[in-house]
């Protein structure tokens, strides 16, 4: 008889960033990480009401299949957008069906590819980028989101809700994260003061559209039926259709 427990089977992941936008110091920044194969345990991750309930079940998911020493809340919402198709193939396997405008459809996942950025928009180890709003003129820079900053964004928009339940505050709440100077300015309210107040509503897509092409992430895109482009959804079914 032996004591030795059994060794899970793992996988290496490569990050649509190839680590790029990360410290050099930073684990993340190898462009890689590690990840075990689903079990029993993340099954009950995936049913907890609880994790449901309050929005977290897929983060908490991550955070058991990660095998690698990182800090998630570190993780740029692309990066853990690979991570989420990753460990669906190495819980369910590739193919993934469902539902869009009734029709439904199935896809391969292991086919989805990285999206190419410009890698000489990075400055290694810097997560901050530079932009000129196309109408005003005003130079700003912003930063891709991170898990953190999704976690303080989710809380922030639901304080506003609880006073205010007809607030609709996701936009300009992401973009007072997103964005980190106005004109070199980098104080919290000028930069608030300038989203509330300042920010042409052309200037607010154009920003969104230009981080959109630039942000490294993996290709959630499918196209339909008719021939348009649409994102293939990941929710709790994404993993688990019964649930």
């Amino acid at each position: 008889m032996t004591d030795e427990k059994p060794s899970f089977p793992t996988e290496i992941v490569e990050l649509p960033s190839k680590g790029l936008i990360y410290p050099k110091d930073n684990p993340l920044s190898s462009g890689k990480i590690e990840m075990k194969y689903m079990t029993a345990k993340e099954e009950d991750i995936l049913t907890n009401q609880s994790y449901i309930q309050d929005g977290t079940v897929l983060d908490k998911l991550l955070q058991s299949l990660i095998i690698s020493k990182i800090n998630y809340n570190d993780l740029i919402v692309g990066d853990k957008n690979a991570l989420l198709v990753a460990s669906r193939i190495l819980g369910y396997g590739s193919e993934y069906t469902f539902n869009y405008r009734g029709k439904e459809y199935t896809i391969d996942l292991s086919t989805l590819d990285n999206k190419s950025f410009d890698e000489s928009l990075i400055t290694p180890g810097e997560n901050e980028f530079n932009y000129t709003l196309p109408s005003s003129g005003t130079k700003l820079t912003f930063k891709i989101l991170t898990s953190a900053d999704d976690k303080k964004i989710d809380a922030e928009i639901k304080g506003i809700k609880k006073v205010n339940k007809n607030a609709s505050p996701e936009l300009t709440t992401r973009l007072k994260y997103l964005i980190t100077s106005v004109n070199g300015d980098r104080e919290t309210k000028t930069i608030r003061d300038f989203v509330d107040n300042y920010l042409l509503a052309r200037d607010s897509r154009a920003l969104r559209e230009y981080i959109k092409q630039i942000q490294p992430d993996i290709n959630l895109n499918f196209t339909d039926d008719s021939g348009e482009e649409v994102a293939i959804p990941i929710n709790l079914s994404f993993f688990w259709p019964d649930t």
